[in-house]
C-alpha cells in the first residue's frame, strides 16, 4: 500500500481502518455516483465546447416551467448589460469634463449630466438584476416541480421488469439527483448568461477606446482563472478519491449513535473499538485538508502574482498610451475600472461554467430517463377484459428474468377457475410468485399465452387487469401513512366510508388493534413520527388483511370490482387462532365468487384449497385436490422422491395429519420430500 511520507495514506488508498471494518473502499452502487468523476476528467476546453448545449438544456426546462419568467430574465439580463456599457460610456464623458481646462465650477456644470445618466444606468442595472433574480427564484421551483412530476410520473408507470433492471435503476436514481440539479443549472445558466453579457458590453467598451486593451484584459484574468481552475480541480479530484474515506468515517458516526446498535455497542464494548478507528480515519482527513490548504495557497500566490504583472503592464501600457497622446486622459481611467470589472466577470464565469457542466451531467440523466422509461412504459387501452372470466387458462408459459439465463417459469400450463381457492406449493425459486405476477399482469410472458375466457392479457387493456386484481402480498411495505390511507389506497371515495371500514376491519381481526389507537384509523403508521405507531408482523398482515377486504368488496372509479385475489403466505406472522381466521377468511372470500390464488408453504392452508398446483424449478409437476395428489399412483410409504404427498407425510402434524409411525420410515420420508420442504 502506498504512504505518503507523513505517514498518512494515499488519496484513493484504503486505510488499514477500512481494510479492518469493510474489508476495502467503501464505493456505492447507486446511479448518483454516475457522474462522480465527470467533471474532474473533463478538461477546460471539454466544458467550454459543451456550454452552449448546457445553456440550450436550460432554456427548454425554463421555456416549459414559465415561459413569461424566462423572457423576463433574458430581457433583464440584455437590459442590464446594456445599463454597465452606459454607464462605463458616462463614466467616460464625466472624466472628460474633469480632465478639461475649464474652471472648476464649469467642469462640474458639464459633468452632472453624465454623473446622472452614470447613476441612472446603476439604479437601472440595480432594478434589473432584482427583475432578473424575481425570475429566475419564480423560474426555479417551477422547473423543480415540472421535473420532479415528470420523474414520479414516468417512475409509475414502467413495467415492473423495468424496475427490477440494475440499469435502468441506477439510471432512475442519477435523474432523482438531476431533479435538484435543474434548480442549480437554471440559477448558474442564468448567472453565465448574465457575465457573459456583462462581458460582451465592457469588452465593447475597452475596445472602443483602444483595441489594445482587449487581450490585456485577457491577460489579467487569465492567471486568476488558472488559479481558481486548478484550485477546484485539484480539490474536486481529491473529494473524488477520498469519498470512500468520507462514506466509511460516516458509517462508523451512525453506528455510534443509532438507537439499534446501542445495546451491543454498550455490552460488547463496541464503542471504544469503532471509536479508535474513527479517529485513525479522520486523521488521515485532516492531513489531506492541510495538503489542498497548502497547495491551494501556493497557486493562488502564484495566481495572484501573474495577474499582477498583467495588471502593471496595463496600467503602464494605460500610462504610455495617456503620455504620448493616443489616449485620452478620461479614457485611461474609463480603462482602468473596465478592466477590473471584465477581469472580476472571467473569474466569475469560470465558477459558474464549473458548476453548470456538472449539473448539466445529473439533468442530462433526468432527459435520458424520460425517453427510457417512455419506451419501457406500461401500454395503455387494448382489448377490453370480461369483469368476471369463468376461468384464466395458462399455456405453455415460458418467463426468464432479465440477466438471467435459467427460465423461472418453463412451459407452464394450468386453469384458475373463478370462484375457488388456488394453491400454488413448492421449493423457494419454483417459480409460484412469478407465476402469480404474470397472472396480476406486473410480468409478461416471454412465450405462452395467457387468457382470460379467450382474451389474452398480452393484448388487453393493462389498467382493466390492474382493476380487476388485489395483492396480498407475505412481507407488506410498512406504508407510512394512517391506517385510513393504508386500507383504501385506489378507492378515495371510501376514506370515510364507516361502514366500509368497519366491515374491513371485522373481516381481518383488527378491532382491537384500533381500540389500542388513540387516534383510530387516523393513526400514523410511521414511529418517529409525531404520533406515530410501529406494529408488529402479525399486526401488519391484519392490516393487509382489511385492505384486501375493502378493495374486493367496492368498486373502483371504473365501476370494475376485483375478483382475483392473490395471497402470498398471508400467515407466516399470524399466530395459530389468527391463522385458522385468515383461512376462513380466504374461504369467504371465494364463496362471494373471488378467486383466491394461495402461494403457501403451509400444507394445512393447500390441503383446505379446492385445487393445487405443485411447482418445482419452473415447471409444473402435479396438480390436483389434496385427496387426488394424496391418493395418485404412489405407495403411502414409499411416495415419489420430492412429491406433494412426501412433503405432506412429513410435515404432517403441521397440516393436521399424523406422522409415520415406524422410525425407520422417517429418514426415507426425509429423504423423498428433499428439495419441496426447504422453505416448510
Amino acid at each position: 500500500m502506498k504512504r505518503r511520507r507523513h505517514g498518512t495514506v494515499a488519496a484513493g488508498e484504503p486505510s488499514p481502518s477500512e481494510q479492518l471494518l469493510f474489508g476495502g473502499p467503501m464505493r456505492y452502487d447507486g446511479g448518483f455516483v454516475r457522474h462522480e468523476d465527470a467533471g474532474a476528467q473533463a478538461g477546460l476546453w471539454t466544458v467550454a465546447r459543451q456550454i452552449p448545449g448546457m445553456l440550450r438544456l436550460a432554456w427548454v426546462l425554463a421555456w416549459r416551467a414559465d415561459r413569461t419568467a424566462l423572457v423576463g430574465v433574458v430581457l433583464a439580463e440584455v437590459a442590464r448589460a446594456a445599463a454597465a456599457a452606459l454607464s462605463l460610456v458616462a463614466v467616460n464623458a464625466a472624466l472628460g469634463h474633469l480632465f478639461t481646462s475649464a474652471p472648476a465650477a464649469e467642469a462640474l456644470r458639464r459633468v452632472l449630466p453624465a454623473v446622472l445618466v452614470a447613476g441612472a444606468a446603476a439604479a437601472a442595472a440595480a432594478v434589473l438584476a432584482a427583475v432578473s433574480t424575481w425570475g429566475a427564484d419564480r423560474l426555479s421551483p417551477r422547473i423543480q416541480r415540472t421535473a420532479t412530476v415528470t420523474l414520479l410520473d414516468r417512475a409509475q408507470r414502467v413495467e415492473m421488469a423495468a424496475m427490477e433492471d440494475p440499469a435502468f435503476n441506477r439510471l432512475l436514481e442519477s435523474a432523482r439527483f438531476g431533479i435538484n440539479s435543474v434548480h442549480r443549472l437554471t440559477s448558474e445558466s442564468v448567472s453565465v448568461l448574465g457575465t457573459v453579457l456583462s462581458m460582451t458590453a465592457t469588452g465593447g467598451v475597452l475596445f472602443t477606446l483602444s483595441p489594445m486593451l482587449l487581450p490585456l484584459l485577457v491577460l489579467i484574468a487569465a492567471p486568476r482563472a488558472w488559479g481558481a481552475a486548478v484550485t477546484a480541480r485539484r480539490r474536486r479530484n481529491s473529494v473524488m478519491s477520498w469519498l470512500q474515506h468520507l462514506r466509511a468515517s460516516q458509517l462508523i458516526a451512525q453506528l455510534l449513535t443509532q438507537t439499534y446498535t446501542a445495546a451491543e455497542i454498550r455490552v460488547h464494548g463496541v464503542g471504544g473499538f469503532l471509536l479508535h478507528h474513527f479517529e485513525q480515519m479522520a486523521r488521515a482527513s485532516d492531513a489531506e485538508q492541510a495538503r489542498l490548504a497548502a497547495a491551494a495557497a501556493r497557486t493562488r500566490i502564484a495566481a495572484a502574482a501573474a495577474s499582477g504583472l498583467a495588471y502593471a503592464a496595463t496600467f503602464g501600457l494605460l500610462g504610455l498610451l495617456a503620455s504620448t497622446g493616443h489616449l485620452a486622459l478620461a479614457a485611461a481611467g474609463t480603462a482602468v475600472v473596465a478592466v477590473r470589472t471584465g477581469a472580476a466577470d472571467v473569474s466569475g464565469l469560470l465558477a459558474s461554467v464549473n458548476q453548470l457542466f456538472e449539473e448539466a451531467l445529473y439533468v442530462g440523466d433526468l432527459q435520458t430517463l424520460t425517453t427510457e422509461a417512455d419506451a419501457r412504459a406500461i401500454p395503455t387501452g387494448g382489448t377490453d377484459l370480461p369483469e368476471r372470466p369463468d376461468a384464466i387458462h395458462v399455456e405453455n408459459v415460458t418467463f426468464t428474468y432479465p440477466g438471467r439465463t435459467t427460465p423461472s417459469l418453463d412451459k407452464v400450463s394450468l386453469i384458475v377457475p373463478t370462484g375457488k381457492i388456488v394453491a400454488l406449493v413448492g421449493d423457494n425459486g419454483a417459480g409460484k410468485s412469478t407465476l402469480a405476477r404474470l397472472l396480476c399482469g406486473l410480468y409478461q410472458p416471454d412465450s405462452g399465452t395467457i387468457h382470460w375466457d379467450g382474451v389474452d392479457t398480452a393484448t388487453a387493456d393493462r389498467a382493466q387487469q390492474y382493476a380487476s386484481t388485489v395483492l396480498l402480498p407475505q412481507d407488506l411495505f410498512h406504508w407510512p401513512l394512517t391506517l385510513r390511507a393504508i386500507v383504501t389506497p385506489g378507492r378515495p371515495g371510501h376514506h370515510d366510508d364507516a361502514s366500509a371500514l368497519a366491515r374491513a376491519a371485522e373481516f381481518a381481526g383488527m378491532q382491537a388493534l384500533l381500540r389500542q389507537q388513540d387516534r383510530g384509523w387516523d393513526t400514523l403508521a410511521a414511529k418517529g413520527f409525531e404520533g406515530g405507531v410501529d406494529f408488529s408482523g402479525g399486526q401488519w398482515q391484519r392490516i393487509g388483511t382489511a385492505r384486501t377486504h375493502l378493495r374486493a368488496t367496492t368498486t373502483g372509479t371504473d365501476g370494475r370490482r376485483p375478483f382475483l385475489v392473490v395471497a402470498d403466505e398471508p400467515t407466516s406472522a399470524l399466530d395459530p387462532a389468527a391463522e385458522v381466521r385468515a383461512f376462513d377468511n380466504l374461504r369467504r372470500l371465494a364463496d362471494h365468487g373471488a378467486t383466491v390464488l394461495l402461494i403457501t408453504h403451509r400444507l394445512a392452508a393447500s390441503a383446505s384449497a379446492d385445487l393445487i398446483y405443485v411447482l418445482k424449478d419452473g415447471r409444473l409437476v402435479e396438480q390436483g385436490t389434496h385427496t387426488d395428489l394424496m391418493t395418485a399412483g404412489t405407495d403411502e410409504d414409499q411416495p415419489t422422491t420430492g412429491s406433494y404427498k412426501a412433503a405432506y407425510l412429513l410435515m404432517g402434524s403441521e397440516a393436521g395429519g399424523s406422522l409415520p409411525t415406524s422410525r425407520s420410515q422417517r429418514p426415507f420420508l426425509e429423504s423423498a420430500a428433499t428439495g419441496f420442504t426447504s422453505a416448510v
